[in-house]
């Protein structure tokens, strides 16, 4: 199961950490992990391309977000984020859990 844990410090979002595999198919052919893989790399990158105010870690445990300064352009495309991983947990709630 794909874990996806959320930090918030002052009702806003400061880490996100996201572990695991979603199980659902093999590895290569599995549709979940795909699409929480999409989702969070294109976030990350959009966020990167337009400002430095988040840090991440990826590595084979999964990917750590944290943001290091506080913005209204990352904070709504981390919410994005976290809605399209919201959508994929209620069509997967085996293979995906949003804590």
């Amino acid at each position: 199961m794909i874990k996806v844990n959320v930090l918030k410090k002052n009702e806003q979002l400061s880490k996100i950490k996201i572990t695991g595999h979603a199980g659902y198919d093999d590895y290569g052919k599995d549709i979940v992990c795909a699409a929480v893989s999409a989702t969070v790399i294109t976030t990350i990158n959009g966020i990167l391309a337009l400002s430095k105010t988040i840090e991440y870690i990826e590595n084979k445990d999964g990917v750590v977000i944290e943001v290091i300064k506080e913005d209204e352009i990352t904070n709504k495309l981390l919410n994005n984020m976290l809605s399209m991983l919201s959508e994929l947990e209620k069509d997967y709630p085996k293979n995906i859990k949003i804590n």
